[in-house]
């Protein structure tokens, strides 16, 4: 009976200890899947940031009076580009996409410069590049789901707080500029 009862125990004990290593492992996965999908909007963000400045040079020919618009563009991007984690990165943005909205309104008094093939492209671009930022976030936002789900959720959770598995913070629009919806006038 003792044999019995201790293998009982033994088999009890491994299922415990496997059980305990599918959710570490799952936890792992998931928190891995978080640093890729935040990798990717920073792929996109630099991208976009290495598109302002041939965009804001190409602008500058054609919109001399236009300075203080240009010079915003020029430091909401440099601050963008230094922003560190979600949060810095979601206002730092918030504030390039406001700058950028500026700067695409001071261009409509310039048809000149909307019909030049250079800045039509690079607005192309930024646009395509915006895009993808867009479906970045998106699924970054998924994953941080995920992985915070398993941070809190029971058993994982207990074994999220003893290995100091953190939640992450969501890509968030901070602006209430960007919250609006559009308005479309014809």
């Amino acid at each position: 009976m003792t044999t019995a009862f201790s293998l009982i125990l033994l088999a009890v004990l491994v299922f415990v200890v496997v059980f305990a290593i599918g959710l570490y492992n799952n936890l792992v996965r998931f928190r891995n899947q978080v640093k890729n999908a935040w990798s990717q909007i920073d792929v996109q963000l630099k991208r976009r940031h290495d598109l302002i400045p041939n965009l804001v040079e190409t602008a500058k020919g054609y919109v001399k009076h236009e300075r203080e618009t240009l010079d915003s563009v020029t430091r909401a991007r440099n601050l963008a580009s230094g922003a560190q984690g979600a949060a810095q990165a979601s206002e730092a943005e918030s504030q390039l996409s406001g700058a950028l909205g500026q700067f695409f309104l001071v261009v409509e008094n310039y048809p000149d410069l909307k019909a030049n093939q250079n800045f039509l492209a690079l607005q192309e671009e930024l646009t395509s590049t915006e895009n993808k930022i867009g479906f970045a976030r998106q699924f970054y936002n998924d994953q941080v789901l995920g992985l915070n789900n398993r941070i809190q959720m029971f058993p994982s959770s207990i074994l999220a707080g003893m290995f100091n598995f953190r939640e992450e913070e969501f890509f968030e629009i901070e602006s209430a500029v960007e919250r609006e919806t559009p308005e479309v006038k014809f």
